[in-house]
């Protein structure tokens, strides 16, 4: 078995000369890879050009699922049914894709290239070709979730900080610095150089998915046995760790994605520490009653007002509707018995009030490139509302329970 980097088989043209490239041949297959920028017009020339001046049996594309299915269906997103999102607590997953579909169209926008261009004319060029297009990224839920689950709490504040900066930046990048981006990858440039500080966050960003989308190329090489030379587009993020991966990997392709697809559990006892705190509190209030009637009383208002009152805070600056920010501020207090946070009763109220038009779907994304957007498009204001409700509910509970706590002793 000859691993080492092979000359191409057919001369490239210029613009597929510009890109990087490189040739491997592993399992009896030849493939060559191509990084690419995710915003780049050179790049979507590139994956043309190596499709006309060379043969490939197949195409592979940096793409999980979801994320093909987007980039052949931009309408899509209208089917989105925010209750079903809501009650299964996927806002946060949902709000942090479209932060980075927000990143990277704001980075495009000047230049007129859709995001993800050349994977969706790699994907066509397949098509034209009849030749079988390979997916075979992760799924860009599963790998933020896995990043999310493997850092501590500061690091959560920062990917949250980098996700909000990547809406909220400046529109003036140069074409020159949108180049720049062939030296990283869609998520690790979303989160800035946090994701490159950070070995927990490149590893769930970058090293798995490049462990993964070499054993997704074994795993089809061995269910193709007929094909002879791939073209594999990637970010040129990735084409260093994945020729490694490729050149010298002992993968079992399915073990390894069996493993790099499972989500750790969440850690159990920060929820047992909250609902332990809570639980004190009440028996702090409950012996504030004993103590004195009327510092019961107290204790408990300062639970309701600043529990309720910060709630209705977050409702309010995320533009909610009246009786929204109502519903969320009633429920607020009412932590230990409720099933759902208060932001899913503010944000399905909202959704009964203010049902997203077609126009809003449609709008969606071209209205999250800039920061007032999330304010004046109906679905992307719900998943505001939820999220900013339930902050301000937080951040009453400790509030309260700091002015309760020194209230009684």
């Amino acid at each position: 078995m000859d691993n080492t980097l092979l000359p191409p088989a057919d001369a490239p043209s210029p613009a597929a000369s510009a890109q990087p490239v490189a040739h491997i041949e592993r399992w009896g297959v030849q493939f060559v890879l191509l990084g690419t920028a995710h915003v780049s017009r050179h790049s979507v020339d590139a994956v043309r050009a190596l499709l006309e001046a060379e043969h490939f049996d197949a195409v592979a594309v940096e793409l999980c699922s979801s994320r093909a299915a987007g980039l052949r269906d931009p309408e899509q997103i209208r089917q989105m049914d925010l209750f079903r999102v809501i009650r299964d607590g996927k806002v946060g997953m949902v709000a942090a894709s479209l932060a980075l579909g927000a990143f990277q169209r704001r980075m495009a926008e000047r230049f007129g290239v859709e995001p993800g261009a050349e994977m969706l004319a790699a994907m066509n060029g397949a098509d034209a070709r009849a030749l079988p297009c390979w997916l075979i990224d992760r799924e860009v839920g599963t790998t933020l979730k896995r990043a999310w689950r493997n850092v501590g709490f500061g690091e959560r504040l920062r990917i949250l900080g980098s996700l909000g900066a990547g809406v909220l930046g400046g529109e003036d990048a140069s074409e020159s610095e949108i180049e720049a981006l062939k030296q990283g990858d869609m998520l690790e440039d979303a989160f800035g150089e946090f994701a490159r500080d950070s070995a927990v966050l490149f590893r769930s960003l970058i090293e798995e998915r490049d462990r993964y989308m070499a054993a997704a190329l074994q795993q089809q090489v061995e269910r193709a046995p007929q094909v002879r030379r791939v073209l594999v587009v990637v970010g040129a993020g990735h084409m260093a760790g994945l020729s490694r991966m490729l050149r010298e990997g002992q993968l079992q392709a399915d073990h390894e994605l069996l493993e790099l697809n499972r989500i750790p559990p969440a850690s159990r006892w920060p929820k047992w520490i909250a609902i332990g705190l809570v639980l004190a509190l009440f028996a702090v209030i409950v012996y504030a009653f004993f103590k004195s009637p009327a510092l019961g009383v107290s204790t408990l208002l300062d639970w309701a007002l600043f529990t309720a009152g910060l709630a209705a805070l977050g409702g309010v600056l995320a533009g909610g509707h009246p009786l929204s920010i109502l519903v969320g501020a009633a429920v607020a207090p009412f932590k230990p018995i409720r099933i759902l946070p208060p932001g899913a009763f503010a944000a399905m109220t909202e959704l009964l009030l203010r049902r997203p038009r077609v126009a809003d779907f449609e709008a969606l994304k071209a209205d999250l490139v800039h920061w007032r957007g999330w304010w004046r498009n109906r679905v992307a204001r719900t998943l505001l509302l939820f999220m900013l409700v339930n902050l301000g509910a937080l951040a009453g509970e400790y509030i309260a329970g700091i002015r309760i706590l020194r209230a009684v002793f």
